[in-house]
């Protein structure tokens, strides 16, 4: 069991240093992944960004997820197609479902990063952070999404994930990363001390805590759909 956020990333800080990472990234799911990464990008002296993950709801059920979109320029989108094709949604249908959600990714990157640029991840070692999974849904649209953009290698880092699920994401991505692989799994917040909800500030007051050391990204971004 972690004491919070942050002993749980650098448990994972000690973790990934044992491995041969050229040029990391560090990018965070917002908001618990946030002083999960955040650690890491300090211990690895590595820039940090975020990648947002929203899930789009069916029609009068926003609970079941007929798709799930990534932020970028263009967003990237990942279709259930299972749930699409049993609520019998067409493509106008579903255009309409995802550009109500856009907004929502938009206001969450100002919210959280402000103007910064996206740091470039083409050629680097992508680390994609999260405080722990659950089903790995999340985790595995945003593998799916920055393995558009080029990356040398993509590393899942979890503290904490069903083994079923690190299984599952083993397949998606270069390596995964996770400390605790419980086979009887109930909740994340089972194995941390300290599990309660994020808010926004705080999430902006460790980036900004990153940023004075550094390592929260003001390159110039590569062009068109670069970045998270």
């Amino acid at each position: 069991m972690f004491r919070d956020r942050q002993e749980a990333g650098r448990a994972l800080a000690s973790e990934l240093a044992k491995h041969k990472l050229h040029e990391p990234v560090i990018l965070a799911l917002p908001r618990g992944g946030v002083p999960v990464a955040a650690e890491i990008a300090d211990a690895l002296h590595a820039p940090l960004d975020l990648v947002i993950v929203r899930k789009v709801g069916a029609p009068g059920n926003p609970e079941l997820a007929a798709a799930a979109i990534v932020d970028g320029d263009p967003p990237y989108v990942v279709l259930n197609r299972d749930v699409v094709e049993a609520l019998g949604l067409d493509e106008e249908e579903l255009e309409a479902l995802i550009e109500s959600e856009r907004p929502e990714l938009e206001r969450r990157r100002m919210a959280y990063l402000g103007n910064r640029q996206r740091i470039p991840v083409t050629g680097k070692t992508v680390i994609l952070v999260d405080d722990g999974a659950a089903t790995g849904a999340s985790m595995k649209v945003a593998v799916r999404a920055i393995r558009n953009l080029a990356p040398r290698e993509i590393v899942i880092a979890l503290p904490v994930a069903p083994l079923e699920t690190v299984h599952m994401l083993s397949h998606e991505a270069d390596q995964v990363v996770c400390i605790d692989r419980p086979l009887y799994f109930r909740a994340l917040g089972d194995h941390y001390l300290d599990f309660r909800q994020l808010a926004d500030e705080e999430v902006v007051a460790a980036l900004q805590l990153t940023a004075a050391d550094g390592e929260v990204g003001r390159v110039r971004g590569e062009g068109k759909g670069d970045g998270p």
